[in-house]
């Protein structure tokens, strides 16, 4: 079953702190919408010049959920903060994501294995975690960022 909250209060006490939750079944088309989401995020929240990255390491989360998840059902967290945002992917499969050795110089027929290397290149920190609660499979999850502004 498909399940979306609306925006929910500030966490850990940060004025600007929000977040978005989800979770269904993901599709071939499923990374559109969801950047579509993310985007309306981040422009609420005032963080638009990381959507471009943000948007990049999404759809490569999408994607491997696509590929490797057998019944494709996820669910995400997009967390706001004045620092910037952090998105989380998980699902039940017990798989960990790896990233290709050589990428992205490796074979330039090959089509997959790169995903997770741009994930590292567009964030500003990405990794993979056991889910808690005695849950089986993993959440994984990337942070871009904002740009400290300086008074001028």
């Amino acid at each position: 079953m498909n399940h979306t909250t609306a925006p929910q209060a500030p966490a850990l006490g940060d004025p600007l702190g929000a977040s978005y939750r989800t979770g269904f079944t993901v599709g071939e088309h499923s990374a559109r919408h969801l950047r579509r989401i993310l985007r309306v995020y981040l422009a609420n929240w005032r963080l638009l010049d990381l959507a471009d990255a943000a948007e990049l390491a999404l759809t490569e989360l999408v994607a491997n959920v696509v590929r490797h998840v057998p019944d494709r059902r996820c669910s995400m967290v997009f967390l706001c903060g004045a620092e910037g945002v952090r998105v989380e992917v998980a699902d039940d499969c017990p798989e960990l994501p790896v990233v290709r050795a050589g990428a992205p110089d490796g074979d330039a027929e090959e089509e997959a294995g790169r995903g997770l290397w741009l994930v590292g290149a567009v964030t500003d920190a990405w990794g993979v975690e056991p889910r808690g609660g005695g849950r089986a499979g993993k959440t994984v999850w990337f942070e871009c960022r904002a740009a400290v502004k300086t008074d001028a």
